[in-house]
C-alpha cells in the first residue's frame, strides 16, 4: 500500500476541502457522513485515479469522479450495515450503532445526493458519461442488495446464483472504478470493456475472500466480528460450497447447526468450522480466489497504456488487494 498512498492522501485532501468549503445549515446530518469517510483506504477512488493516470489522463480532472465514487461506496456501507446490525466496520462502532438507525438512514441518503452533487464539479463533458456509469452501477448494486436480501429466506441458493449477488453486489462498483478512470481518460472502448471485466474478477475474488476472513481472519486485525455470516445465517461462497460438496449426513448437520438459535455463538461457529475443515472448503475457497485473481491479470496484459509502468501500478492495487488482512 506504501505506494498507493500518495494517492490516498490525494483524496483525503481533496475530499476534506469539499466539506471545508460546505458549510451546512443542519450539521447534524453530516456528522455521520464525515464518520463513515474518514476512514477505509480508498480503494476504490484510487483504481479511478491511476487508471485515468494511467491512459494520459490528469488526476485533477477526474477528482470529482473519485470522491463521488468513495461517497456511493460508503453510502451503501452505511445502509448495509443497517440491514445486517453489524456493529463495527473498520474496527469501529457503525453509524447505525454510534448514532441509531434512523440517523444512519437519513444520513445514508445524503451521502447519495452529495454523489451527484459532487459529479457536477467535472468538466462539462464529462458530467453526463461520468454519470450515466455511476447510476448504472448503482442500480447494479441495488439489486445485488435485494438478491442478497432475498438469500436470507430462500431455503436452496446455487454457487451460482450467489456469484452473480456479489457480481452485482460487490464486483460491479469495483470494475466501475477502474472504468469511470478509463471513460474519463478517453480510453478506447475495448481499454473499457478490458479493464471492466479485469476489476470484476478482481471484485468477485476479493468478495469471496472477504466471506472467508470472515472466519478465519484475526478478528483483531480485521476489524469485524470473526464468524458473523455464520451469527446472521449469511450464505456465503464457504457454506454453499460446504452444502454443494457434502454428503446427505454432513448436509443435513451443517443446515441444522447453522439455523440452530439455541446454540451458542462460539460453540456454532466452532462446529461449522469443524465441518468446513472436513469437507476442504477452505482450501477450495482460497483456489477459486486464486483463480479468479489470475482471470483479472489476462485482462490486464490485454490493455495497451501509456508505458509498462502504468500497468505496474494498476496490477500493485490487486496484488494489494489480495494480500489483505482485512
Amino acid at each position: 500500500m506504501e505506494n498507493l498512498e500518495k494517492y490516498r492522501q490525494l483524496i483525503i485532501k481533496a475530499q476534506q476541502k469539499i466539506f471545508f468549503n460546505y458549510k451546512p445549515s443542519v450539521k447534524s446530518l453530516y456528522a455521520p457522513v464525515y464518520y463513515a469517510l474518514e476512514n477505509g483506504k480508498k480503494i476504490r477512488p484510487i483504481c479511478l485515479l491511476i487508471t485515468a493516470e494511467a491512459f494520459g489522463q490528469d488526476i485533477n480532472n477526474v477528482m470529482p469522479a473519485a470522491l463521488a465514487i468513495e461517497m456511493f461506496h460508503n453510502f451503501t456501507l452505511v445502509h448495509d450495515d443497517v440491514m445486517d446490525r453489524s456493529p463495527l466496520r473498520r474496527g469501529k462502532p457503525t453509524v447505525y450503532h454510534k448514532w441509531d438507525i434512523n440517523q444512519a438512514i437519513l444520513s445514508g441518503d445524503a451521502m447519495l445526493l452529495l454523489v451527484y452533487q459532487t459529479l457536477l464539479q467535472l468538466d462539462e463533458k464529462f458530467i453526463k458519461p461520468a454519470t450515466e456509469l455511476l447510476t448504472w452501477a448503482g442500480l447494479k448494486v441495488s439489486e445485488g442488495q435485494q438478491l442478497d436480501l432475498e438469500f436470507e429466506t430462500k431455503n436452496k441458493v446455487s454457487l451460482n446464483q450467489y456469484l452473480k449477488m456479489i457480481e452485482l453486489k460487490t464486483a460491479v462498483l469495483l470494475a466501475t472504478s477502474f472504468k469511470m478512470g478509463a471513460l474519463l481518460a478517453n480510453a478506447s472502448k475495448s481499454a473499457q470493456n478490458n479493464i471492466y471485466q479485469f476489476g470484476k474478477n478482481l471484485g468477485l475474488a476479493f468478495q469471496i475472500q472477504d466471506d472467508y476472513l470472515d472466519l478465519y481472519a484475526d478478528q483483531n486485525v480485521f476489524g469485524k466480528k470473526i464468524g458473523n455470516d455464520i451469527i446472521t445465517h449469511k450464505k456465503t461462497y464457504l457454506f454453499l460450497k460446504a452444502l454443494e460438496t457434502a454428503d446427505a449426513q454432513t448436509k443435513k448437520t451443517l443446515i441444522s447447526t447453522f439455523y440452530d438459535e439455541n446454540l451458542p455463538a462460539e460453540q456454532k461457529i466452532e462446529k461449522i468450522k469443524q465441518i468446513y475443515s472436513t469437507l476442504e472448503v477452505p482450501q477450495q475457497t482460497l483456489t477459486t480466489i486464486e483463480n479468479l485473481y489470475n482471470l483479472s491479470q489476462k485482462y490486464l496484459f490485454k490493455i495497451k497504456f501509456i508505458d509498462n509502468s502504468a500497468r505496474e501500478r494498476i496490477w500493485q492495487i490487486a496484488q494489494y488487494l489480495m494480500k489483505r488482512k482485512k
